[in-house]
């Protein structure tokens, strides 16, 4: 399938005198499809490099020309410079090359015979971005345009004509087509065939392939984790604001269409902060299934690159991506720790301070259903510009649980692991939440485990004096960060941020 997009943006920056076109992508046959036909096939000559074939291909000679290296490929070129009148130089496979002073002198070279009035573009094609600094200025970096639902169906109705396996119902080749949404024609074509190979049909039960593979691909890119859910907001004690306003927007996600009708505005998303181990990851996870959306999670951390502009270029493609497989939800954990040092000095602040910068414009200004759940333990170390309304919906403060809450947590825990039990320790609960006074909610989980482990270890039933044994050795966070929380609390209060408990 043509990538039109794609396709008009080259005409454009070609014709605009753009020197160098940097097409960030592993597809190379559908980028030759661009490149040998249409438009730029009329206008223009066509010469590759390939490394991979190991030689150049002059249109002019309609051969390959084996065992020509870059250098010499370039310095055609250079010495003969009338024959980059309306001609694209596609180099492939050029990425370990660009070490290399004598390349990268070369290619800024034909740079400056364009810039002077040649007509003619270079075109690297390569899945890995890498830009020399030297050549920063001249690069546009292009990406193939992800695929839209209509587009997915008509590759699947492609793939069911070629290979005669007849037709799917529309409800199914809907789902299977949302299911597809941020995967590559290779990659759809490639799970189709392995999903018809499992049964021999395409079935609903076919789409848990499809998200098993999906998974693989998110994470081989590098930049998000698909996050297998299985937490519901069942799983969260207490929290009742958050949960209820978190049903609100769940309720305009899953009636998406309806409520831009009626004019509401896209849901952009909410931050959470507070007390460690008080549910915030546990809330992320569990806004997935109550959206009924995949979960998405961004690792700041993995966006950092060596390269000049590596770093901006991973954050726009870890948005492109979420916004491609949106509805989504896209979890940011530890959200002060991404732009930690943003305003200092020296190159690692600034590679920082200009990602924050992309991600409060895309936050500003976003109207895919792309849902954000931040989550931070240390608003003071967030930049301010990042709390102005217009980034988050809300904001919301987790504080350790209060005695109904413990309640709560206490009854999730020893239901989940040991419910023949729970009858028996029901009686005494009250006790246990007396006891654990100052918990927060990973040290109550983490009292439960340890109780229902010495309990098996015994050979016997769990009971509340196991679980209170536990609590009387344990020490709980409000005691090993005691300042720091205090502090927390009175920063929290200050700012009037909307507390996550009634």
């Amino acid at each position: 399938m043509l990538d039109r997009k794609l396709n008009e943006k080259i005409l454009t920056y070609i014709d605009a005198g753009f020197p160098i076109i940097y097409i960030n992508t592993f597809e190379e046959d559908k980028i030759d499809k661009i490149l040998l036909s249409g438009e730029l096939r009329r206008l223009y000559r066509y010469h590759e490099w390939n490394g991979a074939k190991g030689g150049v291909y002059f249109e002019t000679k309609k051969q390959w020309g084996l065992d020509s290296s870059i250098q010499s490929f370039l310095d055609y070129f250079i010495s003969s410079p009338e024959e980059l009148d309306r001609t694209i130089l596609v180099i492939k496979d050029i990425v370990p090359y660009l070490d290399d002073p004598e390349v990268v002198a070369r290619l800024k070279e034909i740079v400056r015979l364009i810039n002077n009035g040649a007509d003619a573009c270079i075109i690297i094609v390569s899945e890995t971005v890498k830009i020399p600094k030297e050549l920063e200025k001249y690069i546009t970096v292009l990406e193939t345009s992800y695929l839209t639902v209509d587009e997915i169906k008509e590759i699947i109705n492609s793939f069911l004509s070629e290979y005669d396996l007849g037709t799917i119902n529309e409800e199914l080749l809907e789902k299977f087509s949302v299911s597809f949404k941020g995967l590559s024609e290779f990659e759809i074509l490639n799970i189709l065939a392995l999903a018809y190979s499992n049964d021999g049909e395409f079935t609903e039960s076919d789409l848990q392939i499809v998200m098993e593979q999906k998974r693989q691909a998110i994470k081989k890119g590098g930049v998000l984790d698909m996050v297998s859910v299985k937490e519901t907001i069942d799983d969260i004690g207490g929290l009742d604001n958050l949960k209820k306003w978190l049903e609100n927007k769940a309720k305009v996600f899953k009636n998406y269409r309806q409520a831009k009708e009626y004019g509401v505005d896209t849901p952009k998303g909410l931050l959470i902060v507070g007390v460690p181990g008080c549910g915030k990851s546990l809330t992320a996870k569990a806004t997935a299934a109550m959206f009924g959306m995949p979960l998405l999670r961004l690792d700041m951390g993995r966006l950092l690159g060596k390269y000049v502009g590596e770093s901006e270029e991973n954050m726009r493609r870890a948005v492109a991506l979420a916004e491609a497989v949106s509805p989504c939800i896209l979890w940011i954990d530890e959200l002060e720790k991404a732009f930690a040092g943003i305003g200092g000095n020296g190159e690692g602040s600034e590679v920082t301070t200009r990602l924050f910068g992309s991600f409060l414009s895309w936050m500003q200004e976003k109207t895919s259903p792309t849902f954000v759940v931040a989550t931070a333990n240390d608003i003071t170390k967030l930049p301010p510009e990042l709390l102005r309304k217009g980034r988050f919906d809300e904001i919301f403060f987790v504080d350790l649980p209060n005695k109904e809450e413990r309640k709560a947590i206490f009854d999730i825990h020893i239901k989940r692991r040991r419910e023949k039990d729970y009858p028996q320790i029901k009686e005494g609960i009250d006790e246990l939440v007396k006891s654990t006074e100052g918990y927060s909610g990973a040290d109550i989980e983490g009292v439960v485990s340890e109780a229902v482990e010495e309990a098996f270890v015994s050979g016997e039933e769990l009971t509340i004096e196991k679980i209170k044994g536990v609590i009387d050795k344990s020490i709980p966070l409000s005691r090993t960060m005691k300042e720091a929380l205090e502090k927390m609390k009175k920063e929290y209060s200050n700012r009037n941020i909307k507390n996550a408990t009634k």
